[in-house]
């Protein structure tokens, strides 16, 4: 596959992404994007090896919610260390 189609499929995923995530979280859609731009499951859907581009929004953002709900317990753990 060329990398204009790998790119095509990524950009159409993350059209679907964002929205579900700003519903599920209740951000805006600029606090959205950066959620998703930021995360390891973007990065492993910009790899090539991972053929994760082929997958569909909903199995992505199942991902995605699982890493999002990893940071919040991680970070409630180090707040009550402090």
């Amino acid at each position: 596959m060329k990398s204009e189609e790998r790119q095509f499929l990524i950009e159409s995923l993350c059209e679907d992404l964002v929205p579900m995530i700003m519903d599920k979280y209740g951000l805006s859609d600029k606090a959205a994007i950066k959620k998703l731009y930021t995360s390891s499951t973007f990065s492993k859907l910009e790899d090539p090896e991972t053929g994760l581009y082929y997958q569909s929004p909903v199995y992505l953002f199942d991902m995605l919610k699982e890493e999002f709900d990893a940071d919040i317990v991680d970070s409630s753990k180090e707040s009550l260390k402090s």
